[in-house]
């Protein structure tokens, strides 16, 4: 399959370039979202060697003699899922690349967070960079739905995708490139206003249903939940029950759909623990390893000294949307009406992703975290960066974006301007209606499509 019919994923440019900088890399993220079609990618283009190891032939030779088989290979060498191979192979890695300061050597990839694996203790500090792979972003699909280019074929997946069959509406505007410059010109206090949206409220909720899996994107509606089922079933036995000390296996599809209709809150482990009549601790050891294998993520509770006092809590959301949905039994149809309570979750959980895929691709560092007071203020995101400056955005499902609905980024716009003047850059509402506004002093009210699109 030709390199150029597949949906270019942007996180490519920056893998290169830690190859050329890094002995080892470590590429890790949800099965299924093209780690191994990106790594067999860069190792074809640099004539290096790519290694399977849930290819029993392939395993077989790497656990009879690791340090032969990590040494004995073009490079770089992809080490396909290596949580499989565990502490032997990484430190065969270990000492291969201790033997020489050549970069580029090394890319391996796994489904599993390389530092949560328990299988490996061996964590290659000061050797390895460690990147996620997220399945696939709107801005990638977009790409591969715009009319300038010809059908793709998604990554991960044999099947040619046409434009249409991409799901997103026509007229959207120009693709933005793999350097999220959306998220940068929000910490410039310049967010582009000059927008009109062609993506209305029922698109959101086919795209949010469809979620970034490769295979799933060109399924129909019926097809992708069965898809979404297995998907989650699979992870669950090849994954969690293999790798981890399950003893109540049966309490994890419980746990994970207990997740998704949580999905965009914070977990109250004591309620679930009534819920699904298991111990606090059982409960808080599956859901990290949900986290481990990439089902579910967190974003942290943010707070500075001096702004309030906050929970510390963090929020949870699902890895992708489609999952979510599909798990909690909703279609695009079920989330329309104004009276679904998971379509703001959906929402929510759909814009943190999309904007931690852009930052997971490009270059530019932010911690994405939320914000939750004790006296009831929150935030649904706030981007920080090394420096101090700040960013805070709220989602609503809403097509029809109130001043009201900035309320606590406003607050704390104004709080930041007396404790750390300078660092509050602007303060976002994403809304499903179709204009960019400006709402008050360095607030802005903006289509959520602007992840993924410029003005035409």
């Amino acid at each position: 399959m030709a390199a150029d019919m597949l949906i270019p994923r942007h996180l490519r440019p920056r893998l290169e370039t830690l190859l050329d900088t890094f002995r080892v890399i470590v590429l890790h993220g949800p099965r299924q979202s093209g780690k191994s079609t990106l790594a067999r990618l860069v190792a074809e283009a640099r004539g290096g060697t790519y290694a399977p190891l849930d290819d029993e032939a392939t395993f077989d030779a790497a656990m009879s003699d690791p340090a032969t088989f990590v040494g004995d290979q073009r490079f770089p060498l992809v080490i396909d899922e290596i949580q499989l191979g565990g502490d032997r192979i990484v430190r065969a890695v270990k000492r291969s690349v201790d033997a020489t300061q050549r970069t580029g050597r090394y890319l391996l990839t796994g489904s599993t967070h390389f530092l949560t694996v328990p299988t490996i203790s061996e964590s290659l500090a000061g050797r390895a960079a460690i990147v996620q792979l997220w399945p696939l972003s709107q801005a990638e699909l977009a790409a591969a739905a715009s009319p300038s280019l010809r059908p793709v074929t998604a990554i991960g997946d044999a099947n040619p995708v046409s434009a249409a069959a991409t799901g997103l509406p026509a007229g959207g505007g120009t693709v933005i490139g793999p350097s999220a410059e959306i998220i940068r010109d929000w910490f410039d206090g310049e967010p582009d206003l000059g927008r009109r949206s062609a993506t209305a409220r029922p698109d959101y909720l086919e795209l949010l249903c469809r979620g970034g899996f490769p295979e799933a994107v060109r399924l129909d509606t019926a097809s992708r939940g069965t898809w979404f089922q297995s998907y989650a079933d699979t992870v669950i036995r090849r994954d969690v029950v293999a790798l981890g000390d399950i003893r109540r296996s049966a309490a994890l599809p419980r746990l994970l759909a207990l997740a998704a209709a949580s999905t965009s809150s914070v977990v109250n482990i004591a309620n679930w623990s009534r819920r699904l009549g298991i111990d606090r601790a059982t409960v808080e050891s599956y859901l990290e390893w949900m986290r481990r294998v990439f089902l579910v993520h967190e974003l942290p509770s943010w707070g500075r000294d001096r702004v309030g006092q906050v929970t510390r809590r963090a929020r949870l959301h699902l890895t992708d949307t489609g999952l979510a949905a599909a798990l909690c039994g909703l279609d695009p149809a079920a989330l329309r009406p104004l009276t679904s309570t998971m379509t703001g979750a959906l929402t929510e959980t759909f814009v943190v992703n999309e904007v931690a895929r852009l930052l997971s691709a490009g270059d530019m560092t932010a911690a994405i975290q939320h914000y939750r007071a004790k006296d009831g203020r929150e935030i649904d995101i706030v981007l920080e960066r090394a420096d101090g400056a700040t960013v805070a955005i709220e989602v609503k499902a809403s097509a029809s974006p109130r001043r009201a609905d900035l309320r606590h980024v406003s607050w704390l716009r104004d709080r930041l301007d007396d404790v750390a003047p300078g660092s509050f850059r602007c303060g976002l509402l994403l809304h499903t209606g179709p204009a960019a506004h400006r709402m008050g002093d360095r607030l802005y009210s903006m289509p959520i499509d602007s992840l993924w699109s410029s003005p035409a």
